[in-house]
């Protein structure tokens, strides 16, 4: 019989009193489901892609090596090869980009580099939930600042946080509300710490921040080719900032962060950057459509510049909608917080898939309204 483990024995007090990142629900059988919950994108990453990973894995009748054969060596510590590509992409020095195991462990090597335990880190809320846990995981102290309703920047009360790292995601989740350029300059002027911009979703958006890096040695920018790549399932982030900051993250990394086929798939991917803009325009089309028929549906929809739309009925729990089209194998992403369960996010499916989801809501609203007469 197995002895009882004491987790108080040996887990650290900041690991017992957090709680672990929720993802959205990844169902076994994915063909049978439209997945809708988790801002993937609905089209497939560019054949150059696929035909890279083939070679990789010596699926290629022009070698002569067994197939494979490259899996038994270790990747690149540094992915050089995506560094310099995403150099090049993106009009940057190979030494001002640092490649990760999606975003997520770019935020991580940040939070490891520069937060002690009790250091602030801030952020308006709500906003991508992890930066809680990770704030949490160094024992920090997460200073939440609110978003104003018309959702500019809360600048002042950021700077006055006093804190020694900044979020700020843009565009952001769960609402994909956009900090214009000029905003996030100006708290980069005044903060004493290091402002990290999380774009995981710029590409939907029509700017980006990366020209306050010749200006502030200070600001970090975050990129992932999980959505607009579609490459979410490869696990590929890019850090771009200032050589001697991310020099030190490489302290910090894992050894071999990045596997050989993320390696190969990220160049590929950078290769043929029209394949992600003509994907991304598809998206943008559809996610206008489907902003005014949630409106028709008599739904509040924030205006967003990512992949994904927050449909709100104020004071209106949303959860029998969710439960409803879970049923019908159609999932979005539904909040429990009291201040967001009036809410479902919807990420921008295909035309088809979104066409599903509309019928369902509408046959799900007209039986509720009858219910209520």
């Amino acid at each position: 019989m197995q002895q009882p483990f004491s987790r108080f024995a040996v887990v650290r007090p900041a690991v017992r009193r957090m709680h672990g990142y929720v993802p959205g629900e990844q169902p076994r059988e994915l063909d049978r489901y439209i997945k809708i919950n988790s801002n993937e994108n609905p089209y497939p990453p560019s054949p150059h892609v696929v035909r890279a990973l083939q070679r990789a894995v010596g699926d290629d009748s022009s070698r002569q090596s067994a197939p494979g054969h490259q899996l038994r060596i270790y990747p690149s510590p540094s992915a050089e090869d995506v560094r310099r590509k995403a150099a090049e992409v993106y009009g940057l020095e190979p030494d001002q980009v640092l490649v990760g195991n999606g975003s997520d462990d770019l935020l991580t090597m940040l939070m490891r580099t520069c937060i002690d335990p009790g250091d602030r880190v801030a952020y308006p809320v709500p906003t991508y939930s992890l930066y809680d846990i990770l704030v949490a995981m160094q024992d920090g102290r997460a200073v939440h600042v609110p978003w104003p309703a018309d959702f500019s920047l809360p600048l002042q009360a950021l700077v006055e946080s006093r804190a020694k790292l900044i979020f700020v995601a843009n565009p952001n989740a769960p609402f994909g509300n956009f900090t214009p350029l000029e905003q996030l300059e100006e708290l980069a002027r005044q903060t004493p710490g290091l402002l990290v911009v999380d774009e995981a979703y710029v590409d939907f958006a029509h700017h980006t921040a990366l020209p306050l890096l010749a200006r502030y040695p200070q600001v970090v920018i975050l990129r992932t080719l999980s959505k607009s790549f579609s490459l979410a399932g490869l696990r590929i982030g890019l850090a771009f900032g200032h050589p001697e900051l991310l020099g030190e993250l490489m302290k910090v990394k894992d050894s071999y962060n990045m596997n050989r086929l993320s390696i190969v798939a990220a160049v590929a991917a950078l290769e043929d950057y029209g394949w992600m803009r003509t994907n991304v325009a598809k998206i943008r089309a559809t996610r206008a459509r489907l902003s005014a028929a949630l409106h028709d549906l008599g739904y509040d929809v924030s205006p967003s510049q990512a992949n994904f739309v927050v449909a709100r009925r104020r004071g209106v729990s949303q959860q029998p909608l969710y439960e409803r089209l879970k049923a019908r194998r159609i999932l979005v992403r539904y909040f429990s917080e009291p201040e967001l369960s009036d809410c479902v996010r919807i990420s921008i499916g295909s035309d088809e898939e979104i066409d599903q989801l509309l019928a369902t809501m509408r046959q799900f609203l007209t039986e509720t309204d009858k219910g209520e007469r």
